[in-house]
């Protein structure tokens, strides 16, 4: 029988996340541990540098390219000579 840990889990709490293109910052909690504390609206908070988030996303900034994807299996079809063809 397998002996019972206490302990185990790490520490639960909230972290602050900064975009670091961007400045922008958010609390969301974590497991996440770091040294670095910063004071975000009166409160302490262990700090989490992000490279991207929904601030400086393509998707959620709107800056995202979509790609016309409608009628490519008719553009296929068209050039390589339209659909299956029955085993005689």
């Amino acid at each position: 029988m397998r002996k019972k840990e206490k302990n185990i889990h790490p520490a639960y709490g909230e972290v602050l996340y900064i975009d670091s293109s961007t400045g922008f910052k958010f609390v969301c909690a974590s497991t996440y541990q770091s040294d670095e504390k910063e004071v975000f609206e009166g409160k302490e908070y262990p700090v989490c540098r992000v490279s991207i988030s929904s601030a400086s996303h393509p998707a959620y900034t709107g800056d995202e390219k979509f790609l016309d994807t409608a009628g490519r299996i008719e553009k296929f079809a068209k050039r390589y000579g339209g659909g299956r063809q029955e085993k005689k």
